[in-house]
């Protein structure tokens, strides 16, 4: 992956639709960017998570639990569809460095979004705090 690879137009303005929405903290918007299919990949789960209203209420959720979060640096494939955003942030007062890496279809969507966290100490502090906001909505997408 290079950084100088440019996102196809659609999935670039999605992608400035989604700092824009992370930008104000209101994620309310983005069901309109996600694929009715989409998929959320969490570092937690080796199950995915699949549909559109999951992978939104996972994110607003996570966009509520992560504290001082800011993207760093942004790589796009060749076929300008795939991007891996760096990220940090907070959860509790641990500190924790991720990427999001995207997948967007021809129209722009998000079809995919996995998330990868390090160190330990973080993604556990992150896991238990979804856990325990998202338990019953997780356990019922599980059956």
């Amino acid at each position: 992956m290079s950084s100088s690879t440019q996102l196809q137009p659609a999935a670039a303005a999605t992608l400035a639709q989604w700092h824009g929405l992370m930008q104000n903290n209101d994620l309310r918007q983005l069901p309109e960017l996600l694929h009715p299919q989409a998929v959320f990949r969490s570092p937690m789960a080796h199950k995915p998570y699949a549909g559109a209203p999951m992978v939104s209420l996972i994110l607003n959720t996570v966009s509520q639990v992560f504290e001082d979060f800011v993207y760093h640096r942004q790589l796009v494939s060749a076929d300008g569809l795939n991007l891996v955003l760096e990220f940090s942030a907070k959860v509790d007062e641990r500190e924790l460095k991720g990427i999001d890496m995207i997948r967007f279809d021809e129209a722009g969507k998000i079809v995919e979004f996995e998330v990868m966290v390090r160190p330990m100490s973080g993604l556990q502090a992150l896991g238990e705090e979804m856990g325990r906001r998202l338990a019953p909505y997780l356990a019922a997408a599980q059956n």
